[in-house]
């Protein structure tokens, strides 16, 4: 066990990341193995840091003894293992490094597909006046959000490069164009608020959209 990682600290974060994992599969969140889940371990330190991920490759839906291992800020595991970290690591250190916070959750879902490719060409996703934004604890009469899109690249360090100037201070996601949604919080809970949060609005956003275009079509017609 690393030095400043005690084997309670490890089993602890190890069930919530579990708990986390379970739920959201039952929400078909992760199809195909896609999507991560992690959480910070220890002490809070932007520079060098520990944090639970999930193993790459494994079916989401069932619980396994090698879920999950420890990485450092540097995306590497700490202690001797054969599973490897999810293939975007580097992009949950770079959230922590810059973020302070305590846990990332990562996503595939077909509405923040669909929403990150209808405003790709403005470069956020943008939610007005809905209730759920106070989630975010933003609660500005009739609140306007932005929620950032980034490109997606096959290397995963051009992604973890844009991540710096994507981050919104108030808006604790990231949308990759076509892929997925990263979203963080103090800890899991705020963190799973957060992304629920998330999903609710595009999901929102994208049946208003075609609620707006099927009235302008129909307006069309007549």
């Amino acid at each position: 066990m690393p030095q400043n990682i005690t084997l309670e600290q490890k089993q602890r974060a190890f069930s919530e990341l579990s708990k986390v994992k379970t739920d959201f599969a039952a929400r078909g969140w992760f199809p195909a193995t896609s999507g991560n889940l992690s959480i910070r371990v220890g002490d809070i330190d932007n520079s060098t840091f520990t944090f639970a991920i999930t193993s790459s490759g494994k079916d989401k839906s069932q619980s396994t003894p090698e879920d999950f291992l420890l990485v450092n800020e540097q995306s590497l595991p700490i202690e001797t293992t054969n599973l490897k970290p999810s293939a975007e690591t580097k992009i949950h250190s770079e959230i922590y490094r810059l973020t302070g916070c305590g846990a990332i959750f990562h996503v595939h879902t077909i509405y923040n597909n669909l929403l990150s490719e209808l405003f790709w060409d403005q470069g956020s996703v943008t939610i007005e006046g809905v209730e759920l934004i106070k989630a975010f604890n933003i609660w500005d009469e009739d609140a306007s959000i932005e929620i950032p899109i980034i490109p997606n690249f096959a290397d995963i360090a051009k992604i973890a490069e844009l991540i710096e100037g994507a981050i919104i201070p108030r808006i604790p996601g990231i949308v990759l164009r076509k892929h997925g949604i990263y979203a963080w919080g103090a800890d899991t809970f705020e963190a799973k608020r957060h992304l629920e949060a998330f999903e609710f609005l595009f999901e929102y956003a994208y049946k208003l959209y075609l609620m707006q275009t099927h009235y302008r079509n129909s307006g069309r017609r007549r």
